[in-house]
């Protein structure tokens, strides 16, 4: 009343209840809190009120449920609890030496407070936290609320078990993607119309391992097949085909991701990667590349001009092609034959000359990387930066909406255009998490390049990037010739270095390319963008969306229908806006079933120094620095000896790696862009080390086994 508002438009109530003087009380879990299993119902209790448990003055028992059977019980010594008092207040007990390692419940009532809380779970719809008491016979509960630190499981409805793999982690991508993302990434890839090729689940992507896992054969194809690529993953899966209830029921539907004939997995694959081994055609990867090159150039043409419907059409039939071209069997072929070097020339140089890794030093200046040519071509632009003072000094505070008109002003401004422009020609579709169509280019946001544009002039001297391609050259060739004159000192050591340098020109030839399909990819993904934000901004003018950059919250088919018809419900796109909040807090699991359960791995901890954070070796060395930890690439500002730590990288991270002196990521393999690109530029390089940002704080000391796996805090 007192600051007007109406009494009978407040929907505000309180509730009255009856003070009880529990015998015993606690929490209930209707999932799991250890290992999020939904089906798993945990209970803490303890005597007297919930207060001893909550401050810890009292270890609980915990029991699990599961199915209405009890199936496991920590009954735990309780010699204190805390009493209601009816005159008011609190007070702490002693209890009874024979009610000390007494059962706070009694197993019937385990069962009845278990089946008390399902109903409450039912009526909301989703896992509850609740905090109940026991007084007089009968239980009360004292408040229920959702659980919100859950990862949702993908929505498969057919009542069987399943076994998800995060297919963001092998993408590098494990922030949550807006749902246009989503949905424009499922649609470039589906095999048939509204067939989702992944499940989605917190904003990023699943593959169901169930068909690959369900049979003997498939579950020896599987290991083989994760074993390279990530051990993770692998252990995890591995501990849960223990568990025979499980697997034995697990979903025998669908395609299997290992099967032959699903996505790249084609029965020609094999066919074209004997012919290209044999033929080892240095010339084969240019015109690979040349012939895709010819797709994007036609796709600029042909999507200048188109709008409307028309437009989404056109995309639709673009992006099919596109996914020819990027599970092309000569193109993957390809790919295989130089990751098959590698592989060799690794296992056989440790087996015949006790050296770990020796492909990695093999792989400096390799052709073709266009991920690698990244780094090196931004050195050139410092160096157009570097001759004018006043855009240094600009740099220090650019401004990204006013970036090239600020400077068109200054001296060198235009000099400085061109380059960075010419850059962007070719680089610019580029980002952090770029597989989200939704995410900034570079091209949309130039500034991030100037932090390590002025890192470059601060590290580098002029023409640097002529001088680290050239001495890559020669460490390549330095240390092919140094493992062929030391295998040949070996008994049957001639026709081992012929082999090996065979392998070597194999590896050369055409580990480059390993980058080029995701450059591909994101090619075609800039041109479409533009043309989609053209209609988004339209939508914009005519107040359907209150700005162009809401339909990231619609699906492709639905930011169609809201061109055609010019009529949408925005109340979805403020749902989904708060939908993806939530899911930008949650960490995605690499391994989920469809009970909820996230099933972790570990590391074989065999040669790792005790207090060491293990990892997968991936670039072998060693290096001592600072650790610079951030999450966004135009935060960083490199000093002279920094290791770059960061939750993952992608293709766009690559100019960073020509400043620092190694890198420890959360999420990575061997073959993973991040590791590709450090092995050629000979950064020391440990991936897929768990809580890496948080476990190291920026600024700290710490040192990089590459060839190991482990990063040491010093």
């Amino acid at each position: 009343m007192q600051n007007n508002f109406d009494h009978n438009k407040v929907h505000l109530s309180v509730v009255i209840q009856k003070m009880v003087f529990p015998e015993a009380s606690g929490i209930l879990f209707t999932a799991d809190p250890i290992t999020s299993n939904r089906k798993v119902v945990s209970i803490d209790a303890g005597f007297g009120l919930g207060e001893a448990l909550v401050s810890g003055l009292v270890n609980p028992d915990i029991y699990k449920v599961r199915d209405g059977k009890i199936t496991d019980k920590k009954i735990s010594a309780k010699k204190l609890a805390i009493y209601a008092l009816k005159e008011g207040g609190t007070e702490e007990r002693q209890l009874e030496p024979d009610k000390q390692n007494m059962q706070t419940l009694t197993d019937e009532q385990i069962l009845e407070l278990e089946k008390t809380c399902r109903r409450i779970e039912a009526h909301f719809g989703r896992p509850q936290d609740i905090e109940w008491c026991f007084y007089e016979g009968s239980f009360y509960i004292v408040q229920s609320r959702p659980i919100t630190t859950l990862y949702p499981v993908p929505d498969v409805q057919d009542r069987k078990n399943h076994v998800y793999m995060s297919f963001s982690h092998q993408q590098m991508m494990t922030d949550a993607m807006k749902p246009f993302g989503l949905s424009f990434f499922q649609l470039a890839f589906q095999e048939k119309p509204g067939e989702a090729p992944f499940l989605q689940a917190g904003g990023r992507f699943f593959l169901d391992l169930s068909h690959d896992l369900a049979t003997p054969a498939g579950r020896r194809i599987s290991l083989l097949a994760l074993g390279k690529i990530d051990p993770l993953v692998l252990n995890a899966v591995r501990k849960l085909i223990k568990r025979k209830d499980f697997i034995g029921s697990l979903s025998r539907g669908g395609k299997g991701f290992f099967s032959m004939g699903n996505g790249y997995f084609t029965w020609e694959l094999p066919v074209q990667f004997i012919k290209i081994y044999r033929r080892n055609d240095v010339a084969l990867v240019p015109a690979l590349m040349s012939r895709n090159e010819a797709s994007i150039k036609a796709l600029r043409q042909k999507i200048e001009n188109l709008s409307g419907d028309g437009l989404f059409a056109f995309i639709i039939e673009t992006l099919k092609g596109l996914k020819e071209a990027t599970y092309d069997s000569e193109g993957m072929a390809a790919i295989y034959v130089g990751v098959y070097a590698l592989t060799w020339l690794n296992k056989n140089m440790e087996k015949w000359l006790g050296e770990k890794s020796a492909a990695d030093t093999l792989t400096k200046s390799a052709a073709n990387n266009v991920t690698s040519e990244m780094g090196l071509a931004l050195l050139d632009v410092a160096d157009a930066v570097r001759q004018y003072p006043a855009v240094t000094e600009y740099f220090q505070h650019p401004n990204d909406k006013t970036f090239f008109a600020d400077l068109a002003g200054l001296e060198g401004g235009d000099a400085v255009s061109r380059s960075i422009q010419a850059y962007l020609e070719k680089y610019g579709m580029r980002c952090s998490g770029e597989i989200d169509i939704t995410r900034s280019r570079l091209s949309e946001q130039p500034t991030a390049l100037v932090p390590m544009i002025l890192s470059n002039i601060r590290s580098f001297e002029p023409n640097a990037r002529k001088a680290i391609f050239e001495q890559g050259l020669l460490e390549a060739e330095q240390k092919k010739q140094d493992l062929l004159n030391r295998l040949e000192q070996l008994p049957g050591g001639k026709q081992k270095a012929k082999k090996t340098r065979r392998m070597i020109s194999v590896m050369r030839n055409f580990i480059g390319y390993r980058e080029y399909p995701k450059y591909l990819l994101v090619g075609h993904y800039w041109l479409i963008k533009q043309a989609l934000m053209k209609e988004a901004a339209k939508l914009a003018e005519k107040g359907i969306v209150r700005e162009k950059e809401d339909v990231y919250y619609l699906s492709f088919e639905e930011f169609r229908e809201a061109v055609r018809t010019n009529r949408l419900d925005y109340s979805v796109i403020t749902k989904r806006k708060g939908e993806h909040e939530v899911y930008e807090k949650l960490t995605p699991p690499r391994v989920l079933t469809s009970e909820g359960e996230i099933l972790s791995g570990e590391y074989d901890a065999g040669n790792i120094p005790k207090g060491a954070l293990a990892g997968i070796a991936v670039s072998s060395g060693t290096v001592e620095g600072r650790a610079l930890v951030i999450s966004k690439m135009e935060d960083a500002n490199i000093e002279e000896d920094d290791i770059l730590v960061t939750a993952f990288t992608d293709p766009s991270w690559t100019p960073i790696f020509v400043s620092v002196k190694g890198l420890v990521t959360e999420v990575g393999g061997v073959m993973t862009h991040g590791a590709v690109v450090a092995r050629e530029y000979g950064l020391p390089a440990v991936v897929g080390v768990e809580n890496a940002t948080r476990l190291i704080k920026d600024g700290q000391r710490i040192r990089v086994n590459g060839t190991e796996g482990y990063v040491e805090i010093l």
